[in-house]
């Protein structure tokens, strides 16, 4: 009886656990995180699709210390966010950084300028990315963004300016894709 009812408990927290996780594309995301001290919650999750084919790229998942559907606030450096790309494809580096160069100066056009030398340290610290693996990227309020590739910290990018350029680039008015966007707001994820 005994042996039952820890059996009766075990799957009752599995199931709470699991209950407490989203998923997109089958890749599993928490609720909430611990970062640097701060709770944070999930915002939301988007697909990052390319071409016309709408091939998937990388499942976003956007965790903020106050969720809101309105992506101003959560553009704005004043709290702190994470934000994860998981990678459901290999990319290769060059692709990359080609997409950051362009994310930039779809969202920051007036600032890529300002902008140029930090962007290129991104793309220093960037690699090719195997399906399965995560870029990492944690706003540090007044500090700028942490940046992490495949769980491995390479530094921080100064500036508040730089980290709302950076958030902008999937929640400003010309984001990758508008399913990606609307996902991380806290739309479906598809």
């Amino acid at each position: 009886m005994r042996r039952m009812a820890l059996l009766t408990g075990l799957l009752l927290a599995m199931a709470l656990s699991s209950a407490q996780a989203k998923q997109c594309k089958g890749v599993d995301f928490p609720e909430h995180l611990r970062v640097n001290g701060s709770d944070l919650t999930l915002n939301g999750l988007g697909m990052r699709k390319v071409t016309f084919l709408k091939v998937n790229v990388y499942v976003a998942a956007l965790y903020v210390a106050h969720p809101s559907h309105d992506p101003q606030p959560l553009i704005e450096p004043n709290t702190p966010a994470e934000l994860i790309l998981h990678f459901v494809r290999n990319v290769d580096v060059d692709d990359l950084r080609k997409a950051w160069s362009e994310g930039f100066e779809r969202a920051a056009k007036e600032q890529v300028a300002a902008l140029s030398g930090r962007i290129a340290t991104l793309n220093s610290w960037m690699s090719d990315v195997k399906t399965g693996q995560s870029l990492t990227f944690i706003r540090l309020p007044g500090g700028g963004i942490q940046v992490s590739v495949n769980a491995v910290v390479k530094g921080t990018i100064s500036g508040d300016d730089f980290a709302r350029a950076f958030l902008a680039i999937w929640l400003g008015a010309t984001p990758p894709n508008p399913e990606l966007k609307s996902g991380l707001l806290g739309g479906e994820c598809d």
